[in-house]
């Protein structure tokens, strides 16, 4: 280690990067509307990034998928999940759990579905892990729920929690967050939030209320991960660390499920109206699956695209044009498209009169109200040989509230199809109350009543609830993959900017790994550029938010973490409120728990404030295992660079003839330096 920090004097290396053209990864005949993919990995996926060495996501792409399935799963990031973070952690802190009320306040609970025991087991192992819990959430008092009033919700949570819960104001909750305040009760309940309008608008003041004393925030509402509420994403800012809870991680699992599509043939059973707002979803499915059944109100519009007879009280003259593209589209993937055949109608007059009419031959005075029988035997016909099933959007027209029979008799047929090893997701309330009256539980089935969240997904939206979570670096890395030998002693560089820090450092000291992790993509890009164009072997970089994915990373390097160097980090991200500053609480732990004995922190700014602070971080929540290295003490800073290596920055720095602020810190694991 002391040769690390005192190297031979040497001359900079500089590093001229250039830029390759992405490669195409997608075919010429790619509809408009499906939505364009990131440039970015394009890069990564061509032959000359992984020549480099990248190590992202292994299964981003799957030969045997189409290419929009990966495409889909970038709108679910890879997030830190309550199973993941140290359970040892959780003792003592205050942790807020945003709940799903749709889950738990439902009036025909069941506890036997996945969903609802993964909701209910957030709760209790908070609890038994010794955290102090405070449940959030809205619920909607025109509901058909039981449970409206706090007193209500108090009580029934209770119940079924096996825990006291006690009510809270939102205004006057953190006073609670005593000793004294949890002797009372087991978990502290917040009022409902749908009573606040700053809940809907996001605002900063009311999230940073919510926040106050929280340390760990657990989002566990996938219901509404599509929203953008201050006790979703809002909140996040303002806490150091930020989970998913197993239900929301439950919901996340789900939803990539759903987009894979290597169980072939998969049929979409699409309901519902509003093609044009459903469009960009409707280019994602018929590049996914190998039929498309249309059983709602876009049913018409397509048959109106192929050419058939409407009724005009049934047209939408909008989309047109836009139904006969997803037609096209269709056949050049060589999707099959399904519409009903017939119909059972009411008559306008007398609508207790129902008969069977041809799809194209409805007469004036008649509308379809539900799902005739010719209909219904093609489509279990094209069902019975299926591997995976999607059904999304309820079998409703003009008037359904007259006759359900189709959708009882789809949902029986997909009953049958779930105990022979077929894949089945349901999408939307009307389609689960379907699946439940047939079959008394949804646990064989990949369940979301809120039908939005999936219908975003698929049009390629990003979730405003998953984005503010922190992010998890999303599989073990292959080291052996990255460097030549990984018993060699372990170097990271966090925010590495550039890399010629890193690059220089690398290139002089073979008997060390070098790494890398930044949070700028194209920064990275260009690293990785470099380090294939030196073919270096003791070098490499990831583009990743260090502050929630420091740990996970470096955890299962096979040698010893010595040494983690924090430079000139930009000190617009130190702002005491901005939860996205690099040194958060949780990246102080983990470097304190990762780094070996003896090993070192370095830390350098030309802003003394930002030097000043993050030295303060690391001497607060380094456990007492930090503390400044001897050879510095009685001086405020180090006047040299220990390495003989300057970063971009720093050489900037020092030709304008300004200051470096620089210190050591070093770990010993015997006692505190306190």
């Amino acid at each position: 280690m002391g040769q690390l920090l005192n190297p031979p004097q040497g001359i900079l290396f500089v590093i001229k990067a250039v830029a390759q053209d992405p490669a195409k990864l997608y075919r010429q005949n790619l509809s408009p509307y499906f939505s364009k993919y990131d440039r970015y990995h394009a890069v990564l996926m061509s032959t000359p990034a992984r020549s480099w060495g990248a190590v992202y996501c292994k299964n981003l792409v799957n030969s045997e998928d189409h290419a929009s399935s990966w495409w889909n799963l970038e709108a679910v990031p890879h997030v830190q999940t309550l199973g993941e973070f140290p359970r040892e952690e959780l003792a003592g802190k205050v942790v807020m759990v945003r709940f799903d009320s749709t889950l738990l306040l439902l009036e025909e609970m069941d506890l036997k579905t996945n969903s609802m025991k993964n909701a209910v087991f957030t709760i209790k192992y908070l609890h038994k892990s010794g955290a102090k819990v405070i449940l959030a959430s809205n619920w909607n008092t025109n509901s058909a729920a039981r449970y409206l009033d706090i007193k209500s919700v108090v009580d029934y949570l209770s119940s079924v929690l096996q825990l006291k819960v006690c009510p809270v104001k939102c205004s006057s909750y953190s006073m609670m967050l005593t000793e004294e305040g949890f002797e009372k009760a087991d978990i502290l309940l917040l009022e409902n939030l749908s009573v606040f309008k700053e809940e809907v608008a996001n605002c900063s003041k009311f999230s940073k209320m919510l926040s106050l004393g929280v340390d760990i925030f657990v989002n566990d509402s996938f219901s509404q991960s599509h929203r953008i509420l201050a006790s979703t994403v809002g909140i996040t800012r303002f806490c150091s660390t930020c989970l998913a809870g197993f239900n929301f991680q439950e919901g996340l699992c789900q939803l990539k499920k759903a987009a894979q599509t290597k169980r072939q043939p998969y049929v979409a059973i699409i309901g519902g109206g509003n093609l044009l707002n459903k469009l960009a979803a409707l280019h994602v499915l018929a590049s996914t699956c190998s039929v498309l059944v249309f059983v709602g109100m876009m049913s018409f519009q397509i048959m109106q695209a192929l050419g058939l007879s409407v009724s005009y009280r049934l047209m939408n003259h909008g989309v047109c044009k836009e139904a006969a593209e997803l037609i096209q589209f269709s056949l050049d993937k060589r999707v099959r498209i399904v519409y009903p055949k017939d119909f059972w109608c009411a008559n306008v007059d007398t609508s207790k009169k129902m008969e069977i009419f041809a799809s194209h031959d409805i007469p004036d005075g008649w509308l379809p109200v539900d799902l005739g029988p010719t209909s219904l035997d093609e489509i279990n016909a094209l069902l019975m040989n299926s591997k995976k099933i999607i059904w999304i959007g309820p079998v409703k027209f003009s008037d359904s509230s007259q006759s359900a029979r189709g959708a009882s008799r789809l949902a029986r047929k997909l009953y049958d199809l779930s105990q022979r090893d077929c894949d089945i997701t349901v999408v939307g309330t009307t389609a689960c109350k379907a699946i439940m009256q047939e079959s008394s539980t949804l646990c064989a089935y990949n369940v979301f009543e809120n039908a939005s969240v999936v219908w975003d997904f698929f049009k390629g939206k990003q979730l405003p609830g998953v984005l503010a979570l922190d992010r998890a670096y999303p599989y073990e890395i292959n080291w052996d993959a990255v460097f030549c030998d990984t018993t060699l002693p372990l170097v990271v560089d966090i925010g590495s900017g550039n890399g010629m820090f890193l690059l220089e450092m690398a290139r002089r000291r073979k008997d060390h790994n070098f790494l890398g992790l930044e949070i700028n993509e194209k920064l990275v890009k260009r690293c990785l550029h470099s380090v294939h164009q030196l073919e270096m072997k003791n070098g490499h970089f990831i583009a990743t938010n260090a502050t929630s994915t420091f740990r996970s990373i470096v955890c299962n390097y096979p040698g010893e973490l010595v040494l983690v160097s924090i430079q000139c980090p930009n000190p617009d991200f130190n702002k005491p409120e901005h939860r996205w500053r690099m040194l958060q609480r949780s990246l102080v732990e983990a470097v304190a728990d990762l780094l070996a004995s003896n090993g070192k922190v370095f830390l350098q700014s030309d802003v003394e404030a930002v030097a000043l602070r993050m030295r303060e971080a690391f001497l607060l929540y380094g456990k007492g295992k930090l503390g400044v290295l001897q050879e510095q003490v009685g001086e405020e800073w180090l006047s040299e660079n220990p390495f003989g290596v300057r970063s971009d920055w720093e050489r900037h720095v020092l030709d304008r003839g300004d200051p470096m602020f620089r210190l050591m810190l070093s770990k010993s694991t015997t006692k505190s330096f306190n």
